[in-house]
């Protein structure tokens, strides 16, 4: 693959931007993981699905639609459907768990509907659920640097906010931080990051990458930073691996992805249950050490 990367400008998209989102995806899914909303990922990631066979749909009688890179509705359907997320949380403030199925479900219901519509547009479809290393320009890779920078300027700049919002809500309040604005900007940003991610990682699959290099870095970390960059190195590592499997096997590079991060999270539990290491019940209170 190397000599390949070298010759062909659609392998140097899907690679730099497979590089960028294991950046990107793990960050992001460390806060969603210790907030306990990991299911949030998986419920924008079919809302994203309802866009892009929408887009796919119209694209097929409305000129503008065809004109349309579909991953632009999607991310613009994943965006909406944070901020329902967030306004149903509002809605049952005891009960906010129920944001999460209702919004879901409403994706995977758009998506049925917009699929068994439209005529013609199954193989576009499968790219976009499973990911594919062919199928990345270079306008979706400019896409994807432009959210990185948001993402990591946003990190940079409220780092202490986020890490009091996901440990302590009443110690955030008393101190003065805007918890609504800087959760609901949060949700958009991770809406655009499993919008920007589904060329990769594809729909179905893109949550994975936000959760489980984190659940397999909080069985090693001691802080929430060390957390972070592995979550990070495993993220990558997750990728770099996925995406040379992906290639020479000519499969989905989603899958190989995902596995790859699965059988990284294995060797860690079992890693530990060798040296006899009880991480449950004890993870939270370590990352807790790390305030900034």
């Amino acid at each position: 693959m190397i000599s390949a990367l070298l010759n062909f400008e659609f392998l140097q998209n899907a690679f730099l931007s497979g590089l960028i989102i294991g950046v990107i995806a793990p960050l992001l899914g460390l806060f969603i993981v210790v907030r306990r909303l990991a299911l949030i990922a998986d419920a924008l990631s079919h809302v994203a699905l309802a866009g892009i066979a929408g887009s796919l749909y119209l694209s097929q009688s409305v000129l503008f639609f065809s004109a349309l890179n579909p991953i632009y509705l999607g991310m613009a359907t994943a965006v909406g459907g944070s901020l329902l997320i967030e306004r149903l949380r509002g809605a049952y403030k005891n009960f906010e768990e129920l944001a999460i199925p209702i919004i879901l479900s409403a994706g995977i219901g758009f998506g049925a509907i917009f699929i068994s519509l439209a005529k013609g547009f199954g193989s576009d479809l499968v790219g976009y659920l499973f990911g594919s290393v062919s199928a990345v320009s270079r306008q979706d890779l400019w896409v994807i640097v432009t959210i990185a920078i948001v993402v990591i300027a946003f990190i940079r700049f409220f780092y202490k906010e986020l890490f009091a919002l996901s440990f302590d809500k009443e110690y955030a309040k008393v101190s003065g931080i805007n918890g609504k604005i800087i959760q609901t900007v949060f949700m958009i940003i991770v809406a655009l990051v499993i919008g920007a991610s589904m060329r990769i990682v594809g729909i179905l699959l893109v949550s994975s990458l936000m959760t489980i290099p984190v659940a397999a870095a909080i069985q090693l970390a001691k802080s929430f930073k060390g957390a972070m960059l592995l979550s990070i190195t495993i993220g990558e590592l997750s990728v770099i691996v996925g995406l040379f499997s992906a290639y020479h096997l000519d499969i989905a590079p989603g899958g190989t992805i995902v596995i790859t991060s699965i059988i990284i999270l294995l060797g860690v539990l079992g890693w530990n249950k060798f040296k006899g290491k009880k991480r449950v019940g004890k993870v939270k209170g370590d990352l807790m050490h790390d305030v900034g």
